[in-house]
């Protein structure tokens, strides 16, 4: 669900940049595969991490765009997908009951 979470993201961004910088984008697929350590996601192992090691985002893009816009389209996918940027900084999550009326 990770995964997808972060094509889903990246593709919207990627989409949406391109617009604004007025990259025409011909065909577009997005990929992501990550490296996970199942033993410790299903406490078979209390030594193997749970979580992702490391997560790869290939972005399979068909434009008529230079190169060097290309590039310019990638950094600013990656600076303004919420997804990636979380991933990246690795923000605290707290999980808490909510009260339910009964």
């Amino acid at each position: 669900m990770l995964l997808e979470a972060l094509v889903a993201c990246a593709g919207v961004t990627l989409s949406a940049v391109a617009t604004s910088l007025e990259i025409p984008i011909e065909a577009c697929t997005l990929r992501a595969e990550g490296d996970l350590d199942f033993r410790g996601t299903l406490g078979i192992s209390k030594e193997a991490p749970v979580g992702f090691k490391e997560i790869r985002l290939e972005i399979a893009l068909q434009s008529p765009a230079s190169a060097e816009q290309l590039d310019t389209l990638l950094k600013l996918t990656e600076r303004y997908c919420v997804v990636a940027q979380t991933l990246k900084a690795a923000v605290p999550v707290h999980a808490s009951f909510r009260d339910h009326a009964q």
